[in-house]
Parts: C-alpha cells; sequence; structure tokens
C-alpha cells in the first residue's frame, strides 16, 4: 500500500515503486535522469494508448504532499484497471487501451529529503545548506534542489525576466527558494525533465504544486487550443479555481516551457491550502480534490 499517514521520502518512494510493480506487474517504470545527489528520478507509465500525458510531483522541496498524492493515483488507477473497473465513471480499460499517463512522482529527490530528515541528508552540500537557511526552519522555507536552485523557475522560457525580477528584489545567488539558477536547465533535475518531456508526444502535462486550490494554465498571453476548457472542466471536478497565473510566478516554469515550445495545455495545479508544508493529514482531501483532474487529463 502506497503510504499515506507520514513523511514521504525518496526512500518511502522507491520501496512504493517497488511494491506497486511487484502487484501490478503490468505499470512500466522507468528512470528519466538523476538529482544532484544521484538519486534517481523515477517515472511510471500507466496505458498502452497513443494519447500521451504527462504529470509530476514536487519539483519544489516543501511540496512533497504531491509525491503521495500522484502515487495513490497510480495505486487506485492500477487496482481498477486489474478488476476491470471504472475510476471516476470512466472505463480504466479504455483509458489504457487510448491514453499513456507519464508520472514522474517527485522531480526534486534531493531537496525532499532535506526537508523531511534535516541538513544531514544534505551529503557533501550541508554546509552550504545550513549557510543558506541562516538559522531558519528548513521545512517552512525551502523549494530549491540542494544546491539553491528553485526548479520549477529553471525552465527557458522568460527565464531573463525572471532573474531580472530576483534581482530586484535581492536574490544574486543560490537560495532556499525563488532563485531561479546560473541559466536555462542548468540543473539535471530540469533537464532531465524537459529532455523527457522532449522525447514524447505529451497532448497535455500538469505539474502539480501546494497551495491554494488553484489551476493556472496561462503563460504570458499564450493561451493554448482548448486549454480555458479544460481547465474549466479541472476545476468542476475538483471545486478548484481557475485563474490567471500571478506575477510573481509568471516565468520559467515547466507549465510555461511546455506551452511556450509546444502551444498545448500545461497546468499548474496548487493542491490544498494552508502553509507548506501541508501536513499529511490533507492528503485524503487533497486527493479527493485531484483524481478526477488527473482521470479527466487522460481522456478530455
Amino acid at each position: 500500500m502506497v503510504l499515506t499517514n507520514a513523511n514521504y521520502t525518496y526512500g518511502v518512494l522507491e520501496r512504493d515503486i517497488r511494491d506497486l510493480k511487484r502487484r501490478f506487474p503490468f505499470i512500466q517504470v522507468g528512470i528519466a535522469g538523476k538529482s544532484v545527489l544521484g538519486k534517481n528520478l523515477y517515472y511510471i507509465r500507466l496505458g498502452t494508448g497513443t494519447n500521451q500525458v504527462f504529470y509530476n510531483a514536487a519539483h519544489h522541496a516543501n511540496e512533497w504532499i504531491t509525491t503521495p498524492n500522484v502515487m495513490l493515483f497510480v495505486e487506485n488507477f492500477s487496482q481498477a484497471y486489474s478488476e476491470q473497473r471504472s475510476l471516476r465513471g470512466y472505463s480504466t480499460t479504455e483509458i489504457w487501451n487510448r491514453s499513456s499517463i507519464y508520472i514522474m512522482p517527485m522531480v526534486n529527490p534531493d531537496g525532499v529529503d532535506l526537508v523531511i530528515q534535516g541538513p544531514a541528508a544534505a551529503g557533501s552540500y550541508q554546509q552550504e545548506v545550513r549557510r543558506l537557511a541562516r538559522g531558519r526552519s528548513i521545512p517552512s522555507i525551502w523549494k530549491a534542489n540542494i544546491k539553491g536552485v528553485d526548479l520549477n523557475l529553471n525552465y527557458p522560457a522568460s527565464w531573463e525576466r525572471e532573474r531580472d525580477y530576483e534581482r530586484s528584489i535581492g536574490i544574486r545567488g543560490p537560495a532556499p527558494a525563488e532563485y531561479s539558477g546560473p541559466y536555462p536547465l542548468s540543473e539535471p533535475e530540469t533537464r532531465a525533465v524537459a529532455d523527457f518531456t522532449r522525447r514524447h508526444n505529451f497532448r497535455l502535462v500538469i505539474a502539480f504544486h501546494t497551495q491554494g486550490r488553484v489551476i493556472y494554465w496561462q503563460y504570458l498571453n499564450r493561451r493554448p487550443p482548448g486549454a480555458y476548457n479544460i481547465a474549466q472542466q479541472f476545476a468542476r471536478v475538483s471545486g478548484y479555481t481557475v485563474s490567471p497565473t500571478p506575477p510573481e510566478s509568471s516565468y520559467a516554469g515547466f507549465k510555461d516551457w511546455f506551452i511556450q515550445e509546444y502551444n498545448r495545455p500545461g497546468y499548474t495545479i496548487e493542491a490544498g491550502r494552508g502553509r507548506n508544508p501541508l501536513p499529511i493529514a490533507q492528503l485524503p482531501s487533497i486527493y479527493r480534490d485531484t483524481e478526477g483532474i488527473m482521470v479527466l487529463g487522460a481522456v478530455l
């Protein structure tokens, strides 16, 4: 069973992936790349169809609750498929044959382990992590990878505008959050996600974050065909609000880059509500709200 009641580290992710593969041998598991500290960036494929979609989670270290959320979807979808049952009213057999759902459950494993386990998990970066934290609580402030680069600001979509904004607020180097890196795709994690995206033909992508119960669907003035209608359907099944991306989050994100490169629907889903890291007690409600989004993403 996917762990749903405790902190979800990289080690837990590996254990759950092994267990899911044992229970559901029809799922495909692969490695898209490595993190700074050499941890595997796993992906899971559900389905064999030509309609390809991509969901990822935990770009941000203290938003790790998004990882068990997508892993719970893998488990529930696989269970329903093995029993030829529907999920949210849709035939999992039909989805399996029509679509391929690719899921990268933990984009930032080094950062996740740092937030959950503390500086001891930072390896050779331990001293630097302590310096950047400046005595503050790491779980409450740390979004970046282990090198202090905010992965969801490291994509080549108006990256220079993001860098200029950071400089205007005094961020000029590695930090627990909001530093976009020395150049676009400077980090092994973002390079792996971008390369993985380029190797596929994704019709739609979703990046899961926390928090706010909101769906972001635009990049600057770009509105991919059908993107707003899909966002509205996501809102209908989740109770979340469709919103323009706020100025401070308008550049250099994964969904921004996907929209820029492919002119296809890309979404940032800000799940749950509260202060990051959200407590694991929120997972049942987050999953209840977002399961329908993950199903609809593969059928719309």
